[in-house]
Parts: structure tokens; C-alpha cells; sequence
């Protein structure tokens, strides 16, 4: 989201490093690799079993989740329970930024229309103004610790996606935010962090969920954080953006 102070930077390069490494040297990587996105893992449909069995689960009726390959099984059981799905346009690049899946208006399985391109294709795109109120983020993650930090792939589209529903509303303290990973993902230290990065308040991996204790306040969109460059390519920002001072 932001132009990230150099030392934070290397930081979190430092850990998704590690936590790539790890997962390729544990041959739990699955294709296309680990490294330089949200890796997918062999037990990911446990993961998203776990999750499907948890009360914020079944409390959710409208889900926002990311549209990475580890997430596929967890999208695939939001459609399949009948609930809502949110995802994001790739870079949040249309002035609609968001799909909208329904699964009372699918003709194809909920398997297929929550592939990421499937869904992209058959979503109804909306406007952040036409968004429901979500009752579960689902985002995915690098690395994450036991008090909720994350750290991402290094795009800064999530932060954005979700300070954009935390402004407009849809997103406040009821809304619970999840991440699915493996065992390998999850650390006990502290990682680095920023004021923008949101944090998770349930992990999940195949045999464990942590629900966090104490959260940190949900960021909404910090304007003197973002480039102007990343402000331009992004239509629903540079509609947002506050006028200039002359």
C-alpha cells in the first residue's frame, strides 16, 4: 500500500525468504512454486475444512476472499454454502474494483466459478458504493504470527482492498478476518509490520486455529502513504483522493 520504509522492507523480504524456502525445502509447495506470491500448499483443503467448521463460518453470509490458488478450496465452500463472494479485480484496476458471485445465479459448479479467472468471468462487477456488508475476510498470507500479524506477497493491493471497505463502512470490528496457510507459515516472534498493514484475527491451518486475543485499530486508506503513482493506477483511488491543497 504505501512506499515502505527500506528497513521494514527488507524485513519482510527477509521473512517471505524464509517462509519459501521452508516450504520447498518441506516439498509442501504445490505448482507453481512458492516464491513471489501467496504460496499454495498440499493441505489446503483441510485448511479450508477447518475453517468451514469454525462459528465465524457459519455466522457469514457475505465473504470477501482473495483470489489466490491456496484460497480456491475456501471460495469453492463459500459458494457451496450458498453464501455471498466478494474478490477483487486484479490490481484494483477497473473503476468497479470488486465481483460479486452469487450462487443462486451460477450455472456451473461452485468449484469452477471460484477459480479465479472462472470468477472474474461470471462476477458481477460492483462499485465499493454497491458492496453488502461483509461479515468474513478471508485473506491469504505469507507469514503470520499468533497475534495476528501478517505479512503479504509485497503488492500492497490487499491493504488497499481493505482499507477501501473499512472507509465506506463494510468492514468494522464484527467483521472477523481470517487467513488459511500451513503449519510452516505461522510464527511465534513478531514480525515487521506498518500503521496500514491490517492484521488477521483467526489463523487456520490444517490442525490448529488461533483466534487472536487483542487486535490492532482496522486501518482505513492513510493518503500520505500512497504513491502518486500507485494513487493513478488505481481508477477508484484517484476518485477518492482528497483535493490538493494550491
Amino acid at each position: 500500500m504505501a512506499e515502505l520504509d527500506t528497513g521494514v522492507s527488507a524485513a519482510k523480504q527477509a521473512v517471505k525468504e524464509h517462509v519459501w524456502d521452508t516450504l520447498e525445502q518441506e516439498r509442501v509447495a504445490l505448482f507453481p512454486g512458492a516464491r513471489r506470491r501467496i504460496p499454495n500448499f498440499v493441505t489446503a483443503e483441510e485448511a479450508a475444512a477447518m475453517l468451514a467448521a469454525q462459528p465465524e463460518w457459519a455466522a457469514a453470509t457475505v465473504v470477501k476472499a482473495n483470489p489466490d490458488s491456496p484460497q480456491l478450496p475456501v471460495r469453492s465452500r463459500v459458494l457451496a454454502s450458498g453464501k455471498y463472494l466478494y474478490m477483487a479485480v486484479p490490481k484494483l484496476a477497473a473503476s468497479q474494483p470488486f465481483v460479486l458471485v452469487d450462487p443462486a445465479r451460477l450455472t456451473i459448479s461452485p468449484r469452477r466459478a471460484a477459480a479465479k479467472d472462472w470468477a472474474l468471468s461470471v462476477g458481477e462487477p460492483v462499485a465499493v458504493a454497491d458492496l453488502r456488508p461483509v461479515d468474513l475476510v478471508v485473506c491469504g498470507s505469507v507469514a503470520v504470527n499468533r497475534l495476528g500479524a501478517r505479512i503479504g506477497k509485497g503488492g500492497g493491493y490487499a491493504d488497499i482492498e481493505f482499507a477501501l471497505l473499512v472507509d465506506a463502512g463494510l468492514v468494522d470490528e464484527r467483521t472477523t478476518i481470517v487467513t488459511t496457510v500451513h503449519e510452516s507459515q505461522v510464527f511465534d516472534e513478531p514480525l515487521p509490520e506498518t500503521d496500514h498493514d491490517f492484521r488477521v484475527d483467526v489463523i487456520v491451518t490444517p490442525d490448529e486455529v488461533i483466534r487472536v486475543p487483542v487486535t490492532k485499530p482496522r486501518p482505513g486508506l492513510m493518503w500520505d502513504q500512497l504513491s502518486e503513482e500507485k494513487i493513478a493506477s488505481i481508477p477508484v483511488l484517484a476518485a477518492l483522493r482528497p483535493e490538493q491543497p494550491e
